[in-house]
């Protein structure tokens, strides 16, 4: 067991991490549950997937403690976060009667969280939640730190708030059901802690990602664990992401959403997977750039292939140059003016913040990496 703060301030809350507390939610959630009983149940938000695989065993255990779900079920995958899903999901918390001394629940991945997260900021000016994330990817990132939004034509996660969950809650068990490729996916924004900010951590996941990737108690909760307590640091630092700190949290996002968006944001690449080859480009333009070697640009490469992550852009078969990979980068949340801050290497462990790099630059560069 692990229990990790995010010390914020007058609003710090605990990170959980413990096999079986999906079904132990009145005792680890207690302080969560007041006001909720068989006649006024807790609401609970799933997806489709994740309300087939655990919505039975959460009705179990909360009706043999006196208490009751009800819940609100949405397509899995980004199509569930957009403003008509986020209506529907505000007008059904209204007509429960939720207040803002109440909680909901989000059971799922990113996608799940990020909607709750933002609906909960929004009725009532703001509403709690806990999060009970069930993919790896949910669990070492989204699910902490408070970045909540849905996504809209213009880009993703432009439309959103912060907004702290009040608890999160993470079973290492739920990863049992969880496709090898989301397993893969999540795994790669673990390794994005070990290169952003601990060598150490980087080297030990070269060294025992197969056993985190094969889900072995002992592995697995480490890596969940030193992810976690990393970006409750940073988080608690910098909140609102005004300082540079938190942006390291984005390293191979910024490639990463510009992939996603040429691919359509669609199962055809998966966010982690985005992450992935993107912190591959991240690294391979930071040698580029002179600030690491080839060979540790070579490193980082390695032990995401090792992992069964895209390594390589010509493998995506992309239809496009690299002027429209850089125009999708200009959509950035992330975009300062006319400029966008890219997040770089300068040793493997140690990212930063650059401000000056061309984006001209970046586009002939992504043409040599399409090229192969």
């Amino acid at each position: 067991m692990a229990v990790i703060p995010v010390a914020l301030a007058g609003r710090a809350y605990e990170v959980v991490i413990e096999e079986g507390l999906l079904t132990r939610l009145a005792e680890t959630a207690a302080p969560f549950l007041k006001g909720y009983g068989p006649e006024r149940p807790v609401p609970f938000v799933a997806d489709t997937h994740t309300h087939r695989l655990f919505a039975a065993r959460i009705d179990a255990h909360l009706a043999a403690h006196g208490l009751a779900a009800d819940w609100f079920v949405v397509a899995p995958g980004e199509d569930a976060k957009t403003w008509g899903v986020l209506q529907k999901l505000c007008d059904w918390l209204l007509a429960l009667g939720v207040t803002r001394k109440d909680h909901v629940f989000a059971l799922g991945g990113g996608v799940v969280g990020d909607l709750v997260g933002f609906a909960c900021s929004v009725v009532k000016r703001g509403v709690g939640f806990v999060q009970l994330p069930t993919t790896l990817l949910a669990q070492v990132d989204s699910s902490v730190g408070g970045k909540t939004a849905i996504n809209t034509a213009a880009g993703k996660n432009l439309i959103g708030a912060f907004h702290q969950p009040s608890q999160v809650l993470i079973d290492p068990l739920v990863l049992g059901s969880l496709p090898d490729r989301e397993m893969r996916a999540g795994f790669a924004e673990v390794l994005k802690y070990g290169l952003l900010g601990d060598a150490a951590f980087f080297a030990w996941l070269e060294a025992n990602g197969d056993r985190v990737l094969a889900r072995e108690p002992a592995a697995l909760e480490h890596a969940v664990a030193t992810s976690i307590a990393m970006k409750a640091r940073i988080v608690a630092a910098d909140e609102r992401e005004t300082l540079d700190l938190r942006a390291l949290l984005n390293l191979g996002h910024t490639f990463g959403h510009a992939l996603e968006a040429e691919t359509g944001f669609s199962e055809r690449l998966l966010h982690g997977e985005a992450v992935a080859l993107g912190m591959v480009l991240a690294a391979k333009y930071s040698a580029r750039r002179g600030e690491i070697s080839a060979g540790d640009a070579a490193r980082a490469t390695a032990a995401i292939a090792e992992a069964r992550l895209p390594a390589a852009l010509p493998a995506l078969g992309l239809a496009c140059d690299g002027a429209a990979l850089v125009d999708h980068m200009r959509h950035d949340k992330k975009a300062e003016g006319r400029t966008l801050p890219f997040l770089l290497l300068r040793a493997l462990g140690e990212a930063y913040v650059a401000r000056d790099v061309d984006l001209a630059d970046i586009a002939a560069f992504m043409d040599e990496e399409l090229a192969g």
